[in-house]
């Protein structure tokens, strides 16, 4: 006993679409064929529309900072003991903000 029907050929299934409308009272039928057509063209329209909204990555806005040709290595060395002082100091305080949500929250 088959579970499955037969394979067809394209032919066939096109032969029995087209039978299936040759019999009388036709409206019914393509309505309902229009309808189902119609739907599946919207869904796919939907997905192609949907896949290139916000796709695109945000505008990435990258400054600067501009220094005066002369410095000397004492300057650079200054500049950047400042900036990793301050680059220390934010990461002790989002070590403090962690620290007081695992306080908050109970976890140990």
């Amino acid at each position: 006993m088959a579970i499955l029907p037969p394979v067809s050929s394209p032919r066939a299934a096109l032969r029995d679409f087209f039978a299936v409308f040759r019999h009388g009272d036709n409206r019914d039928r393509v309505l309902g064929l229009t309808l189902a057509v119609l739907i599946t063209v919207i869904i796919i329209i939907i997905f192609f529309v949907d896949s290139t909204v916000n796709t695109a990555p945000p505008q990435q806005i990258t400054y600067v900072q501009d220094y005066k040709p002369g410095r000397t290595d004492a300057e650079i060395i200054a500049d950047q003991k400042k900036d990793q002082a301050e680059r220390e100091a934010f990461a002790k305080a989002k070590q403090e903000q962690f620290k007081k949500l695992e306080k908050r929250l109970g976890i140990e």
